[in-house]
């Protein structure tokens, strides 16, 4: 807030009528049924986009009166609330008022949706004020019970944000959200399910690969919390090609191994670790909800073990019916699966290392 108060003071420094800070603002109030929005807009920027020659007119109280409704018309497209992913309407519920501290407009807003009768889950606000400034920005607080909850500030980068309620219809709205982005995340990135396939192939008892799912399972989850909660977190740099050499080293040893001791729980353990680094860049582009951190890294954690469990379930399925018909064709289709498995991680790590920007 001490950021946002300097920003205010820049703006009632600045010369009369020269644009001091291309801001706007925006207060969003949680509360049953829906929200209520305030927003507040420079007078240099809605006399721009009005065709008002001298700004300073809007604020005199007489003509701010006449033009209220066009002030209202004008910024209301400029900015969309959708509650638990339903697009609310958005009504002015007062005239515009004039913020002299600020040289600026206010116009309070109540958008609701058809449902109500609860605080919504999610509050996503989208918001673009004034395209004709591509340095426009947009300080955007969601109050919740009286309290700030969240602070954004969008621009022509950053249109949207998207805020999770406190209590049960907020987690659950996490939930819905993070789960399927679980499941997306690994149905396809080729690298993790080819690593997971890569430790199927040479097949065995149902004890044995639940073993070495839970050992994968395990380490990601505990690297993916460490670098969501930015406790460790190495660079993409380091972890891709380190993921696809994870994936050489699992072909490699399934063409090398003899019948001796299984240690591929031990090997997907290990790899998991990284591998785990590798989920958190991607959930960390999501922009986990700081209320709700808990829940996401849960919420797509779940995910994750679904979508690997689908993949699991299908390569090993298939992998026995083929040995059961013909053990000879089993064999060699492990064979044949770990050079294809070796070769792709390969193509990786040069892929990574070289043309990608990364390095070991």
């Amino acid at each position: 807030m001490k950021a946002w108060a300097a920003v205010v003071l820049l703006l009632a420094a600045g010369p009369a009528w020269a644009h001091p800070a291309p801001f706007s603002y925006i207060d969003i109030s949680v509360r049953a049924d829906g929200v209520d929005l305030a927003l507040v807009a420079h007078v240099f920027d809605i006399a721009h986009d009005l065709g008002i020659e001298q700004a300073q007119k809007l604020l005199d109280p007489e003509f701010v009166g006449r033009r209220s409704a066009d002030i209202a018309t004008l910024l209301q497209p400029r900015f969309h609330v959708d509650l638990d992913g339903r697009s609310a309407v958005c009504r002015p519920s007062s005239s515009a008022e004039i913020v002299e501290a600020r040289q600026s407009i206010r116009v309070r807003f109540t958008c609701a949706t058809e449902r109500t009768g609860s605080i919504p889950g999610t509050v996503a606000v989208g918001v673009l004020m004034f395209p004709y400034d591509p340095a426009h920005q947009t300080f955007l607080n969601v109050y919740e019970a009286g309290s700030l909850r969240a602070q954004a500030i969008l621009d022509a980068g950053r249109t949207r944000f998207e805020y999770f309620s406190g209590g049960r219809q907020g987690a659950l709205a996490v939930v819905k959200k993070f789960v399927p982005a679980g499941i997306h995340h690994i149905l396809i990135g080729p690298d993790h399910l080819l690593f997971l396939v890569g430790l199927l192939l040479l097949g065995g008892s149902i004890r044995q690969l639940l073993l070495v799912v839970t050992a994968f399972t395990v380490a990601h989850s505990i690297t993916l919390s460490l670098a969501a909660l930015n406790v460790v977190s190495p660079p993409a740099r380091i972890i891709e090609p380190a993921i696809a050499l994870s994936i050489v080293y699992v072909g490699a040893d399934n063409l090398l191994v003899r019948g001796g001791r299984d240690v591929r729980a031990w090997i997907a353990l290990t790899f998991g670790f990284i591998h785990g680094f590798g989920f958190a860049n991607v959930l960390r582009e999501m922009e986990l909800p700081a209320r709700a951190l808990g829940w996401s890294l849960f919420s797509f954690n779940v995910g994750v073990e679904i979508g690997q469990l689908l993949v699991v379930v299908a390569v090993a399925s298939a992998l026995a019916a083929i040995r059961a018909r013909n053990e000879v064709a089993g064999r060699r289709l492990a064979l044949a699966g770990s050079l294809v498995v070796i070769a792709a991680g390969t193509f990786w790590f040069i892929e990574r290392v070289f043309f990608s920007g990364g390095t070991l």
